[in-house]
């Protein structure tokens, strides 16, 4: 079978590296550096299982850039997954889906037979309105359940598959029932609870899952925001409370927020989506990571030496901020929650610096990198981690994390 995936994103090489042990896949991309990459037997992402992949499995795979070469994939394919970004726009309060029309207009236009899904990330009803825009039925919405840097492992191990058909177009419950098959084929967990359902049903199940995902990491932060505030043991009353097995001893590791590529949008969208719906936790949700991080930025100048009376910290205190990431294994910087928090130190005055080994500029957000990790620690009166690391054993005393368990989640 012929798959085209157009987005080489943690998303699409996921799929990609997936489907390609059994059918022949063709990824598109506009970035040339990732074309290049993935001709060359190397994946243009931070992901360890699809790195090892790379180098010990028979994967019939390609790349291709916008122009003849994603033509002809197209006329061929008999999928074609769309797994481009969709960044969430605060002004119009919506996922910008523009990229995904764009390949949705192509596909239809250059192929009579390939069938259309969606994996990026739109809003509950989106599929049903592309469908009656586009005079089209064989688009479908597949919601991917993907950790950053477990991309791979996650498709390999997933915990169900779900694909979403248009509204009152059952015809397309074949080609539903065989994508769904596919990514059976390359999953290594046996029994893969499979449901097929209608697409705006299956859009919602995304938006709610990662809201969910993100009302539990807000409802621990606040569990150890109490804690701080009021001298308790943060880590005695979370296993505590998570030896409850209603409960579960799982995404219950303090933080300075969420973040990431989808929980940050993704509850947003959720949110916009309810329109007049009566609602007050998925509202609560999106407060309370802001909340979260104002609370962490106060803890911060008070470790610092700053005094409420103090109008201007500027020259007086250096904070380094140690890695951008929010995960051990990923290179993302997007929506990191530390953002959130040099934006707030920033505002005080405070001067900032960064070690970051996977950031190639000079300078981010205003803020000098510095490329030697003893430089960085000598030059710091206070460092802020979001996840604790071994390599800030020798300077403890400086640190400031929330990080009980030393584990992203």
């Amino acid at each position: 079978m012929k798959i085209v995936i157009a987005g080489a994103g943690y998303v699409g090489m996921s799929l990609a590296v997936l489907l390609s042990q059994k059918h022949e896949v063709t990824v598109v991309d506009a970035e040339p550096s990732k074309v290049r990459q993935i001709n060359s037997g190397k994946p243009p992402i931070k992901d360890l299982d699809i790195e090892r992949y790379f180098v010990e499995r028979e994967l019939n795979l390609t790349a291709v850039g916008e122009g003849e070469g994603e033509e002809a994939a197209y006329r061929e394919a008999d999928f074609a997954i769309i797994a481009t970004p969709t960044d969430y726009d605060a002004e119009k309060n919506y996922f910008d889906t523009s990229l995904v029309e764009q390949v949705a207009e192509k596909v239809l236009r250059l192929s009579k037979n390939a069938v259309i899904v969606i994996k990026s990330t739109v809003p509950v009803g989106y599929t049903d309105r592309l469908c009656r825009r586009l005079g089209a039925g064989r688009i479908l919405f597949s919601p991917e359940f993907l950790r950053e840097g477990r991309g791979l492992r996650d498709n390999l191990y997933p915990s169900r598959i779900i694909v979403g058909l248009p509204r009152n177009n059952q015809d397309a419950a074949a080609d539903a029932g065989a994508f769904a098959k596919l990514l059976q084929e390359g999953a290594l967990k046996e029994d893969v609870p499979v449901i097929l359902t209608g697409a705006s049903e299956a859009e919602a199940v995304k938006l709610f899952a990662n809201t969910y995902l993100a009302l539990r990491i807000s409802f621990f932060n606040e569990l150890d925001t109490y804690a701080e505030l009021r001298g308790l043991d943060a880590k005695q009353m979370i296993e505590g409370v998570c030896l409850d097995p209603r409960i579960g001893n799982y995404y219950n590791n303090p933080s300075f927020g969420y973040g990431g590529y989808c929980l940050p949008k993704d509850t947003k969208q959720l949110l916009a989506n309810y329109g007049d719906v009566p609602e007050n936790i998925i509202g609560a949700i999106v407060d309370a990571n802001r909340t979260r991080k104002d609370f962490v930025a106060e803890q911060i100048f008070k470790k610092a030496g700053w005094e409420p009376a103090d109008k201007n910290m500027k020259g007086h205190i250096t904070a380094g901020i140690y890695r951008l990431t929010m995960k051990t294994h990923s290179d993302n910087f997007r929506n990191s929650s530390v953002i959130g928090i040099i934006k707030r130190l920033k505002q005080k005055g405070i001067k900032i610096i960064i070690y970051e080994p996977g950031l190639k500029e000079g300078m981010f957000m205003g803020c000098e990198r510095i490329e030697s990790l003893q430089e960085f620690k000598d030059r710091c009166d206070i460092i802020i981690t979001n996840r604790q690391s071994e390599e800030l054993l020798d300077c403890r005393e400086k640190v400031y994390t929330r990080d009980i368990y030393g584990r992203d989640e």
